[in-house]
């Protein structure tokens, strides 16, 4: 009797296991990566604060400053008449030197080991983030000194997606990926409400330490990561999952390569060996040019460049749009911006479970950027009639617009770093998160500089500019949504001849 249940009880522990290794991975990366956004966020809720309206404040007695100047209690240099455009500097720096660094990082993320690549990351990024905040105590008033800390951060701060989405890849296979990863991608979203809430506390009296705070923080981070990450499921004597489900294959048996949502087909001997748990040798980190080459990473790629462009518009210049608007106070302004985050915690889960439920990733992409553009039309004109108003055009902006860029980030990614077309070789995972996410920084570093230079002639033509954007994400996809309905029509027309049978 002992020895038949033997191998049941052995299933049983071992399911327990992978599943315990699995969860903990989880938790950790979502912590880690909430550490990173949280450390981006606090300049968008400073910015009201480093140049705002003296006239409503008392002068101090021994202020050396004259009675007639009304920047008085702003921070010089964006004390200004162009604080706008200086303010978009200090952004672009920090995205301009993320885009760049992202497409390097990638590289680097295939060939060194992930626990101590991420964990160096986090401390200098807890560094610079810190060294931002002491140019208030250390009384810095050079725009050059905080230009050059956010170039440092942002070339930093490429250590973390390549890492934490192969990481979870490593870990999880295709099945469910989509809603798994659309709850896990809250860490975006939980990270800016984190850094907003915690911005909030000084950013009315010793602005510093709201910089210094999030980095202390994500420095600690770093340490743990250090002490506890563990990067493969082979590494702790875990089952490594299957990246390829049944319906794969049995798409790739019965339809054309021209049917595939892709556009690729495999032979299933290709596909069988992603699932061989015979160990060989250790595959080559693939190419630049052989990631772009995979089928979709190009389109998904253009369309996070404008789907990041609308997005990281709103996590820069939200706070300082409600501020000006709808003159709440900089706390205010900043702690109503969180419920955007909130609709893209909402946004992210949704389009996941939609696009696993359906196995269209980029027509769930297409339809909710379809609808975020009269959204956000409606958000700049009535957004702003009431609290109410506010709250509910808020959140749904938030769905439309950060839904999208949390599938392509996370499951359309993962899919495609780990593509029947690689033949089992998982190393590219990193390399093309790399490159999609660092095509999509081109917009997160547009977005704001283009809202900056563009502000001072209206809110209304920054709008403008948003919803063009959502739209030539949404055309850029077109294409794949169309291998997705054929492949659609193909399956329902199998289902339908197995049924007459």
């Amino acid at each position: 009797m002992r020895s038949s249940l033997a191998p049941g009880i052995w299933f049983l522990r071992a399911f327990s296991r992978d599943s315990w290794f699995r969860g903990f991975t989880l938790v950790l990366t979502f912590l880690i990566y909430t550490c990173y956004h949280m450390s981006r966020k606090p300049i968008s809720i400073v910015k009201s604060r480093l140049h705002q309206n003296c006239s409503e404040l008392i002068n101090p007695v021994n202020d050396t400053h004259s009675l007639n100047d009304t920047t008085w209690c702003s921070w010089s240099p964006f004390d200004k008449d162009d604080y706008k455009e200086l303010l978009g500097a200090v952004d672009n720096a920090f995205l301009v030197a993320y885009a760049i660094g992202m497409f390097i990082s990638g590289i680097f993320g295939e060939r060194l080991p992930l626990r101590y690549y991420l964990s160096s990351g986090m401390l200098l990024s807890g560094l610079f983030t810190s060294l931002f905040g002491l140019g208030y105590f250390w009384n810095i008033h050079m725009l050059w000194y905080f230009v050059l800390i956010q170039i440092c951060n942002g070339l930093v701060q490429t250590t973390g997606w390549p890492s934490v989405v192969t990481c979870v890849g490593n870990w999880f296979g295709k099945g469910k990926r989509g809603f798994i990863m659309g709850i896990w991608n809250s860490h975006t979203s939980v990270g800016n409400i984190l850094g907003s809430l915690i911005a909030g506390v000084w950013v009315n009296h010793q602005w510093g330490l709201s910089f210094i705070v999030p980095g202390i923080i994500t420095a600690i981070m770093g340490v743990t990561t250090f002490l506890f990450l563990i990067e493969y499921p082979e590494d702790v004597d875990c089952t490594p999952p299957q990246h390829h489900s049944e319906q794969d294959k049995d798409q790739d048996n019965a339809e054309d390569a021209g049917n595939s949502p892709y556009g690729h087909r495999d032979s299933s001997t290709e596909i069988s060996a992603s699932y061989s748990k015979e160990p060989g040798p250790e595959p080559a980190a693939i190419s630049f040019l052989g990631a772009l080459k995979i089928p979709g990473v190009i389109e998904f790629s253009l369309c996070l460049l404008f789907a990041k462009l609308v997005s990281y518009t709103f996590l820069y210049w939200l706070p300082l749009y409600i501020f000006n608007v709808a003159h709440f106070s900089a706390k205010e302004a900043g702690d109503l911006s969180t419920l955007f985050d909130v609709g893209g915690i909402i946004g992210g889960i949704m389009a996941g479970l939609i696009s696993d439920y359906t196995n269209g990733r980029a027509t769930t992409c297409c339809i909710m950027l379809i609808l975020a553009a009269p959204m956000m039309f409606l958000y700049n004109y009535i957004g702003q009639n009431g609290i109410t108003s506010s709250i509910v055009m808020l959140i749904i902006c938030g769905i439309l617009v950060n839904g999208p860029y949390a599938l392509i980030t996370t499951a359309v990614s993962a899919d495609l770093g780990t593509h029947k077309s690689l033949k089992g070789n998982a190393k590219a995972l990193s390399t093309v998160t790399a490159i999609i996410d660092g095509t999509g920084s081109i917009g997160a570093a547009l977005g704001p500089l283009l809202a900056g230079l563009i502000s001072p002639t209206g809110w209304n033509n920054v709008f403008y500019m948003l919803i063009s954007a959502d739209i030539l994400a949404c055309l850029l996809l077109c294409r794949l949504v169309y291998k997705e309905i054929v492949a659609w029509k193909a399956a329902l027309g199998r289902s339908r001849g197995y049924k007459e049978i």
